[in-house]
């Protein structure tokens, strides 16, 4: 596999100074572009360090085309208002098209909950992102029923906050939620239920579906309807564990016409985030199911 500095000679010598447009690039044997999309949470550190400018140009380069942030707060995107971090992937040919971001809630604290909420949607609107995912709910051996009703209502509401803004809302799984049972269900199928399916979206993390002893193909197959985006994830890069076979994954999802999903990758084989995001787009990109 190529190295990042032999990549960025690469792309420079290609188009000689300007700017390198992810479209016009494709893995480093050839083919077609794809669309490829990256969880920005991937090179987490790397925005610690370097800032949210230079992982974008970096993420232009490798190739992706889209992104899902992880870096919202108080009205701003990495730092940045919505217009400027919305210019700044116009730039590099990308588009933002989701974003993880999440409030716990209590009964006490619904009204500030939902007007964080409100300022968050009208954010990511000007950004013009299709999708807004909470990436995390608390489940344990202290979680009960009327807990899990609270959150089903509670991301209904939020469904229909974001339906009202052409927007949708998600929910993101990890394995928690396929080690306990509510009413003799498993937690994640409990929540399939109980939302409102029509303002209520899943965005499934295959990695953490498997690692809960499920089949995300099962999931996908048997409820078609609920699962709008995907995280392809694998124990560190895309395919180098050998634990995960893509490809059902992806002929299930082009059945069910899944139109984005991100590449997530939260551990490194080498200490080397960008190698390793590099790494996982050029595996997808050789693939011949990955559209």
């Amino acid at each position: 596999m190529q190295n990042r500095r032999d990549f960025l000679k690469r792309a420079s010598l290609m188009l000689a100074g300007g700017m390198v447009m992810p479209q016009l690039l494709t893995s480093c044997g050839g083919g077609t572009a794809k669309h490829i999309g990256l969880q920005l949470y991937s090179l987490r550190e790397m925005v610690k360090d370097e800032g949210i400018q230079a992982v974008l140009e970096a993420v232009a380069k490798m190739g992706y085309d889209h992104v899902e942030t992880a870096g919202y707060d108080n009205g701003k995107i990495y730092g940045l208002e919505p217009l400027d971090f919305k210019k700044r992937l116009d730039d590099l040919g990308m588009k933002c098209t989701s974003a993880h971001l999440s409030q716990a809630i209590t009964k006490d604290t619904e009204a500030e909950v939902m007007a964080w909420w409100d300022r968050a949607i009208e954010a990511y609107n000007q950004v013009g992102a299709k999708y807004l995912v909470q990436p995390w709910m608390l489940i344990n051996d202290q979680t009960t029923v009327d807990d899990m009703k609270m959150y089903c209502d509670y991301f209904t509401s939020v469904g229909y906050k974001t339906a009202a803004a052409s927007m949708a809302f998600g929910y993101h799984n990890h394995d928690f939620e396929f080690k306990f049972k509510f009413e003799d269900k498993l937690a994640y199928d409990y929540l399939l239920d109980n939302v409102s399916k029509q303002h209520v979206f899943f965005q499934m993390d295959v990695y953490w579906v498997m690692m809960g002893g499920q089949d995300p193909v099962k999931y996908l197959k048997d409820r078609p309807s609920q699962f709008k985006t995907i995280h392809i994830k694998d124990e560190k890069e895309i395919g180098a564990s050998g634990l995960i076979d893509f490809q059902p994954i992806f002929d299930q999802m082009k059945v069910n016409n899944v139109k984005d999903w991100y590449v997530e990758v939260e551990q490194y084989t080498n200490n080397n985030p960008v190698e390793s995001v590099q790494q996982s787009y050029d595996f997808l990109a050789k693939a011949g199911y990955v559209y």
